[in-house]
């Protein structure tokens, strides 16, 4: 099984602290971390942490998309990009000792639906049947749902299995394409739902409906309760997350769509699929900032989850 993340509007995160920030005059801040981010950019750097082979396809702005390359590869991702005038991205965050932190963000390139024509022609040699290609993150200026939509219809149809995460669909748009595999967090499902969502039997129901009308499977992110798995055989699995010390939250949801697909790739039940990504998740809360899972941490933390069927 190839796995393919696509990333269409990546960002750089710079994280910066001083140790009081005053509004209307100028702060001393020193960078304490510059990292390319993404959600697919994530899924792809959880697995390559964790041994698992896989490709990324970025779309990069020209003006600094090689600063963007160099961060993949310093990460050991094999990467695929595609350039396009403008800016990635930025995203800062003000981190201070006295107040929550601020954050800025700055718009990025715009595209068009033209710039899907010419990602589709380079993963065309890419997509076995049966391979994943994951389509999560918000989508850049210039491009609607519909138009991903149509997109993400002619990659099932040449065989993908289609992994979406995305703010930027709506149910409707999901079902129309109904992907192998989505995963919604608690926030997500009360977009998605009208059924109530508080604990991992309340989850249970929305997750079988969801499965119903709109994806093979559904598993939905609880945090720190865990996540519940309506699958693609009918049944329905909840799993516990470990009790760990949260570092960060940040990328743990991308972190565990890469453990689910991991397992995926080899060969594993439902049940199995549904502990992998639990485990690759709390993993990913164990590391710094969006610093990914560890392959050491997610093999302890496995033996941990425990997974029933409901």
């Amino acid at each position: 099984m190839k796995i393919i993340t696509l990333t269409l509007n990546p960002a750089f995160d710079m994280h910066c602290h001083t140790p009081a920030f005053a509004p209307y005059h100028e702060n001393l801040a020193e960078i304490t971390a510059l990292e390319a981010g993404g959600k697919g950019v994530n899924i792809s750097r959880a697995l390559v942490a964790c041994g698992v082979e896989n490709t990324a396809l970025v779309v990069l702005g020209e003006e600094n998309g090689d600063t963007f390359k160099r961060a993949l590869a310093a990460d050991g991702i094999s990467h695929i990009t595609l350039a396009v005038p403008g800016r990635i991205r930025e995203n800062i965050t003000l981190h201070t000792d006295d107040a929550p932190e601020t954050r800025i963000s700055f718009r990025g390139f715009a595209a068009g639906p033209a710039l899907l024509e010419q990602v589709e022609a380079l993963l065309a040699p890419q997509i076995d049947d049966g391979t994943v290609v994951t389509f999560t993150g918000s989508l850049p200026g210039g491009i609607g749902a519909a138009d991903a939509r149509a997109f993400l219809c002619r990659l099932k149809a040449s065989g993908a299995k289609i992994v979406i995460d995305s703010r930027s669909f709506s149910l409707e748009d999901i079902a129309a394409v109904r992907p192998w595999l989505i995963k919604p967090n608690e926030e997500e499902i009360a977009m998605y739902s009208s059924m109530q969502v508080t604990d991992l039997d309340s989850a249970v129901p929305a997750a079988l409906a969801l499965r119903q009308s709109c994806a093979d499977n559904v598993m939905i992110s609880l945090g720190g309760a865990g996540a519940v798995l309506a699958a693609e055989d009918g049944a329905c699995y909840t799993a516990r997350a470990p009790k760990i010390e949260v570092k960060s939250t940040i990328g743990a949801g991308d972190s565990a769509i890469g453990g689910f697909i991991a397992a995926a790739k080899e060969g594993c039940t439902p049940a199995e699929m549904l502990q992998r990504a639990v485990s690759y998740g709390s993993a990913a809360c164990m590391a710094e900032g969006t610093r990914p899972p560890q392959r050491e941490d997610v093999e302890m933390l496995a033996v941990q989850v425990s997974v029933c069927r409901r």
